[in-house]
């Protein structure tokens, strides 16, 4: 059965819905030896945020070829960088807010399209500024509109079964779309130069247009169906007014409560560590003990593989087991590997650094489920939109490594001491997710999961 309780129900359209009022809806159909049509958009969302994960990748493979072209400063492009990475948090809430106004379909085909047009305009750039206008800025806006809340959307819409194991499923595409496209653009970094690398992120993302345009659904009603787990079917809700209002409402709403606060105090580690330093640095860190560019890229791709299967497993223990536990487990064992990580660096590959691989691979995004998890405990039907918020706070500790990791560089000579920091803060993450209350449950009805 679903533990996933109906806390949950104004999220997933049923009477608070009905209070807002809803929109005409086919009839509901019901054909019990078929498919839900929730796993082929749950499919679709996979394959979107792969396309659109092709532009996380190129960051870490940015910062050697640009300081060496233009003499920028790692400090300068670790800027630029940051603001794509606080934008990236920032802006999705306020994309929540829109797709419960406009659609997913048509947020996620302009943001795709913004992301296009931002890495394509950098391979005429002369100047610093440009840098941060275009990749931090355009590249930035584009790609927060359609990152984790995204995925909470359409599992919150879709779903009330296996929602922890979609999640994980569609957390894990950004890592897949890692995968695919790290070791591709390392190659091109290195063999053609960055232009031709940046031209294929913009081409990859437009690519995915059409296919989101024409396959992508924005709630179960569209078709006739109830969502994959709901005991009814439920009409489709009237388009909500006033996004960035509404978005800005629900974050104070939630900034008076205590759990908002440990949760975005432990995605902004979360950010720190992962996104901010590792996917920011640890190229260039490597590269700096005399590791070729390519085999460190290739390393990152690594983390992808196992990301994929650690976020995905965590999902499924978040259906099972509480998600603070998780959480706190998660933290501790990352920060014990990345204290270790500097005394791994060496010019080749050897098998302990390809231990540490595989083993902050696991951990990488396995937070994720068991934080969306908690914020659908604790804020029902506006869970996406804090999320967001909780997303926001990631990807500005994000933004802040990013930039200090390379100051830190052009001050220190070395990385060592922002890896033992992140450790330390990852440390305080565990803790911080100890002290998260549990929620008191009220007796609710517990929905059977489909066969």
């Amino acid at each position: 059965m679903d533990v996933t309780q109906t806390t949950e129900r104004g999220a997933e359209g049923t009477p608070t819905d009905q209070r807002r009022g809803a929109t005409a809806s086919p009839r509901p159909r019901r054909d019990p030896g078929r498919i839900h049509r929730a796993w082929f958009v749950a499919a679709v969302a996979f394959v979107t945020i792969i396309g659109g994960a092709a532009f996380a990748s190129m960051p870490g493979l940015l910062i050697e070829p640009l300081h060496a072209e233009f003499d920028w400063s790692r400090g300068t492009i670790g800027f630029a960088v940051s603001v794509n990475l606080a934008l990236y948090g920032l802006t999705a809430p306020f994309a929540a807010a829109l797709m419960d106004r406009f659609g997913i379909r048509r947020v996620v085909a302009i943001a795709l399209t913004i992301i296009s047009i931002g890495s394509l305009l950098t391979v005429w750039m002369t100047a610093a500024w440009q840098l941060i206008m275009c990749w931090g800025l355009l590249v930035g806006l584009g790609s927060g509109s359609m990152a984790l809340a995204f995925a909470a959307t359409v599992t919150n819409r879709w779903f009330v079964a296996r929602r922890g194991l979609v999640t994980g499923i569609l957390t894990a595409a950004g890592a897949s779309g890692q995968l695919v496209f790290l070791p591709l653009l390392s190659w091109l970094v290195e063999h053609h130069g960055w232009r031709p690398a940046s031209i294929t992120v913009a081409l990859t993302a437009i690519a995915v247009v059409p296919f989101v345009w024409l396959l992508l659904r924005d709630h179960p009603a569209d078709v006739g169906l109830p969502a994959y787990g709901a005991p009814e079917f439920v009409p489709k809700p009237a388009p909500m007014h006033g996004a960035a209002g509404r978005a800005v409402k629900v974050l104070f709403k939630a900034a008076r409560t205590g759990p908002f606060w440990l949760l975005a105090g432990t995605f902004a580690i979360c950010g720190a560590s992962t996104n901010g330093l590792v996917k920011t640095h640890f190229v260039p860190a490597a590269h700096d003990h005399g590791m070729p560019m390519t085999a460190a890229a290739s390393l990152l791709a690594v983390i992808g593989v196992f990301d994929v299967v650690g976020t995905i497993a965590s999902g499924w223990f978040t259906d099972r087991f509480e998600a603070r536990r998780l959480l706190a487990v998660y933290y501790a064992l990352r920060g014990v590997s990345l204290i270790f990580l500097p005394m791994l660096m060496a010019p080749t590959v050897h098998p302990p650094m390809v231990f540490f691989i595989v083993f902050y691979g696991l951990d990488w995004v396995a937070t994720v489920p068991p934080t969306i998890a908690l914020c659908r405990e604790y804020y029902g039907e506006d869970s996406a939109i804090v999320f967001g918020w909780v997303f926001a706070s990631h990807q500005v500790g994000a933004a802040l490594v990013a930039f200090l990791g390379g100051v830190a560089r052009d001050t220190f000579g070395s990385y060592d001491v922002v890896w033992y920091a992140s450790g330390a803060l990852c440390a305080a993450a565990a803790l911080m997710a100890l002290v998260i209350r549990r929620r008191p449950q009220l007796p609710l009805k517990v929905s059977p999961s489909p066969a």
